[in-house]
């Protein structure tokens, strides 16, 4: 890996990990760490061109069909691909169809692109992420294997303890909140070979045990505002990105001046 090299363009695939959940802007739309990586990449190349094809709820079936494709026939400096998990979260999920799907999705884009990174999702500590981790851990030994087989690189976001911390979630606790999305942009930057600006991987300070009463309130919110919305769209076969088009869905120059809305 050259260090601090030169890329032109970067086009971000997957799903509401790569479109910014939960990292919310005052306007109402989500930010995260693709396009705080963008805005850092945008200000060393004058003329960097980012795409963004990434749609929350996506399973690496969708993932395949709609964007694949289209990222690879933008032919670009840097593509992310970052996707199977919500297929992993599924009641009933055919683990070997994800496996194959996510070989052709790389299979495609390795040859069509200057550098192909996956990644290792992180994971929030708890019960959900026990009862889940057998299958997170068998996408992730596939994603090592595809990277080696053809030269990809892995951002190891699951290996690194500080993105299990509940703190770093939000209170869907699906989604990273903007100071997990800010450590995930480290993390690419530091893997793409540039010069570090800090030590992602460092833990928060201890925290401070919730008192009984405020847990379970916020259990009770969760379950009312998230888990149960969640559990219906999955009886029902319906996705929140039903209907969404992709964030950014063509490879364009990124604008310099919007760099202030990302710090």
């Amino acid at each position: 890996m050259e260090m601090n090299a030169t890329y032109n363009s970067f086009v971000a695939v997957g799903d509401s990990f790569t479109e910014g959940m939960s990292d919310l802007l005052p306007d109402g739309s989500y930010r995260g760490w693709a396009d705080l990586l963008t805005a850092r990449l945008a200000a060393r190349t004058p003329g960097f061109r980012y795409a963004n094809l990434a749609v929350r709820g996506k399973l690496i079936g969708q993932i395949v069909d709609e964007q694949v494709d289209v990222a690879a026939a933008m032919k670009a400096d840097v593509v992310t691909l970052v996707g199977g998990l919500n297929d992993t979260l599924r009641p009933k999920c055919d683990m070997g169809r994800v496996r194959g799907l996510l070989e052709e999705a790389v299979e495609r884009l390795a040859p069509s692109c200057g550098r192909l990174v996956l990644m290792r999702s992180p994971g929030r500590n708890g019960p959900v992420m026990e009862r889940f981790r057998p299958r997170m851990e068998e996408l992730f030994a596939y994603v090592d294997e595809l990277a080696v087989r053809h030269g990809a690189l892995v951002v190891d976001l699951y290996g690194a303890e500080v993105l299990g911390d509940p703190r770093l979630w939000d209170l869907d606790r699906l989604h990273l909140t903007t100071e997990g999305h800010r450590r995930v942009t480290e993390a690419v930057w530091q893997a793409l070979g540039l010069e570090p600006e800090e030590d992602w991987r460092a833990p928060l300070p201890p925290a401070v045990p919730a008192a009984w009463l405020a847990r379970r309130v916020s259990d009770v919110r969760f379950a009312r505002q998230h888990l149960g919305p969640w559990i219906g769209r999955r009886l029902t076969g319906r996705s929140s990105g039903d209907g969404r088009p992709a964030k950014r869905p063509e490879l364009l120059p990124y604008p310099l001046d919007a760099e202030s809305s990302y710090s």
